[in-house]
């Protein structure tokens, strides 16, 4: 027997057994749906908006909003060492960090995540543009790798060329509008749109690079820090052209005492009352509060 005959065979072997069954008078069950062995599965609107997160704090609109974004999450572990997962460390962080600034008073806080859920990394700036906020601060913990040496804390911002070799390697890990800061570039020329992002970009990042020599300071004799505390990268989640932002590098997970400290309340707390400090100076600095 050929193979195209076999194949034949075979497509007709399930049509010819019901068929005897049936002239046999035997009632063959068929698939509907609602039966228990029909599976439904929800697909997600395509279209759906991501749904913008609650703010906590004041409820004047004046106040500034900074809106703090805990990486990873959901099936991206992210950086994994010493028992302790990138995804848990940020969202612990990030929720003490939370409560810090609603405690202080006077700024309003949101998170782009509350729980264990996975966010893009286009989406987590998004959702602080959308909320036109003056402030977007991403959460990470780093990994060497084998060498368990390497420790402390860093601070990135965004730059055109990274800043280091090793902040280019970050960069290429991390990656695996019409309005910018409150002008509006419809309608105009390619050149002139081009120039109105960039004016906004350079200001963004002056206002980024100052915002990040605030936590080293408010942070020094708290925080252990890398011994590069501030770099620059090429980062997904830090290209705002309309928002000054920073990505804290919490530790490293490969380190024993990072990560204990990282996973501990004190550790949490101590990074939370630091991180608030800097951020309130800002905000005075910028005559906002």
């Amino acid at each position: 027997m050929t193979i195209r005959q076999h194949i034949i065979l075979i497509g007709l072997l399930p049509i010819l057994l019901v068929g005897g069954l049936m002239m046999a008078g035997v009632k063959v069950p068929v698939p509907e749906w609602g039966r228990d062995y029909v599976l439904q599965l929800l697909m997600p609107d395509a279209a759906a908006e991501l749904e913008l997160p609650n703010i906590y704090g004041p409820r004047d609109p004046a106040a500034p909003l900074v809106v703090i974004d805990a990486g990873h999450g959901g099936r991206d572990l992210g950086a994994v060492g010493a028992g302790v997962r990138e995804k848990d460390v940020t969202l612990a962080l990030a929720i003490a960090l939370r409560d810090a600034i609603v405690e202080q008073g006077g700024i309003r806080v949101a998170l782009t995540r509350e729980d264990d859920r996975l966010i893009t990394l286009t989406e987590r700036p998004d959702i602080a543009r959308r909320m036109e906020a003056d402030l977007f601060l991403s959460i990470h913990a780093d990994s060497a790798g084998d060498n368990e040496a390497v420790s402390g804390a860093s601070i990135y911002t965004l730059s055109d060329r990274a800043s280091s070799a090793a902040a280019a390697r970050f960069a290429r890990r991390e990656n695996d509008a019409d309005r910018v800061n409150g002008v509006s570039i419809e309608g105009q020329s390619g050149d002139v749109a081009d120039l109105l992002v960039e004016l906004s970009q350079r200001r963004s990042q002056a206002e980024s690079a100052e915002f990040a020599g605030l936590v080293t300071r408010e942070g020094a004799g708290e925080l252990a820090f890398h011994s590069q505390a501030q770099r620059s990268a090429d980062l997904v989640v830090l290209r705002t052209p309309d928002m000054p932002s920073a990505l804290f590098e919490s530790g490293f997970v490969t380190n024993q005492d990072d990560a204990a400290r990282l996973a501990s309340e004190e550790g949490q707390a101590q990074f939370a009352q630091v991180m608030a400090r800097a951020i309130r100076v800002y905000f005075i600095r910028q005559g906002q509060i």
